[in-house]
Order: structure tokens, then sequence, then C-alpha cells
């Protein structure tokens, strides 16, 4: 089982290079926005009870997805409502459970990123949808969060998302092989 942990700033691609990677690797898409959309049906963003019950929802879904070995795209754009320790343990919840977890970064300018912000796409979901908001959210500190180490870095400024994904799936072949022959001596 491998978490692909797909992550990067809101409007980096990251939905939209999942789905993509999804039809090449078959790995269920994880997306962020379907836990902050569901916990937010109860709870005020950012409150207490939305951190804690989001982060256990990522982890118990990671945990069971490794248990019955069903690899996993999970969308992550890092902010500072997440807690400081959720990088290592998404990490343990997998691992633990025979998994393995590899983070890819997307990024883009950000004039690709402004221009996505406004398309009407993103108002499927809750996700930010605006350019001037997401200045005062960044001004403010919002998107806050500790660097992710990641296998590879990829920016979706000029690249199509299936050529993206294509990227991504051909590093995943690459990575899974590796696997194999570090548990087949």
């Amino acid at each position: 089982m491998i978490l692909l942990f797909l992550h990067g700033p809101p409007a980096s691609g990251k939905l939209t290079v999942a789905l993509e990677l999804e039809k090449l690797t078959g790995y269920r898409v994880f997306h962020n926005h379907l836990t902050v959309d569901l916990v937010g049906s109860v709870f005020p963003f950012g409150s207490e009870p939305f951190i804690q019950l989001r982060e256990e929802i990522w982890l118990a879904t990671f945990r069971l997805s490794a248990q019955t070995e069903t690899s996993l795209i999970f969308t992550f754009a890092p902010e500072r409502t997440v807690n400081q320790d959720f990088i290592e343990n998404a990490v343990t919840a997998v691992k633990s459970n025979g998994g393995d977890v590899v983070f890819i970064e997307l990024v883009c300018s950000e004039e690709t990123l402004l221009n996505r912000l406004d398309e009407s796409s993103r108002a499927k979901y809750t996700k930010l949808n605006s350019a001037t908001y997401y200045d005062e959210l960044k001004s403010a500190g919002a998107f806050n969060y500790r660097p992710i180490p990641s296998s590879l870095t990829l920016d979706t400024s000029f690249t199509p998302p299936n050529e993206t994904a294509q990227l991504i799936a051909d590093y995943l072949s690459t990575h899974e092989r590796g696997l194999r022959t570090d548990t087949n001596p």
C-alpha cells in the first residue's frame, strides 16, 4: 500500500492532478476537502473540535487503507490549523500497518495560483476561491506550516495535469520496484 501524499498551496492543481493520477495508477483519491466539508458541517473551521475530528478521520482512513492494502492519493494544503505533528502521525499510521508514504509537492507561480483561485470550478467544494481573500489569509500567516520533505517537487504552472500525473506515475513505478526489492532479498 502506498499513501501518495500530494501537497502544495491552494490552486496548485492537487485535486486535478490526483484525478488524472487515479486513472493511471488505480489509487483511490482521498481529497482533503471531503473531510473539511464533512467536519465543517458540524464544527467551525479551525475550532478545536474541527481540528481534532478532521485529523482523526484522516489518520483512521490512512490506517484502514494500509491494513486493507488500498493505495491512496491524499491531497493536502498545509496551513496553520493542522497540528504540527500530523505528518509524523500520518507516516506512523501507514508504516505501522505495512504501508509506505511518498510525499510529492506541487507548486506553481504566484500569478498562476492567483488566476486559478478565481476559477468557478473551485466552488464545487468549499475551496478557497478568491485571490483577494488568499492574499489576506497569506498576510495573516494562514499558510504558515513547517516544510514537508518531499521526494519530488513539480511545477504545475505550465504543465498540463495529465502530464504532471504521468511524471508522478513514472516516479511511483520506480519507487514501487524499490519497495519490492527491499522486501525480497
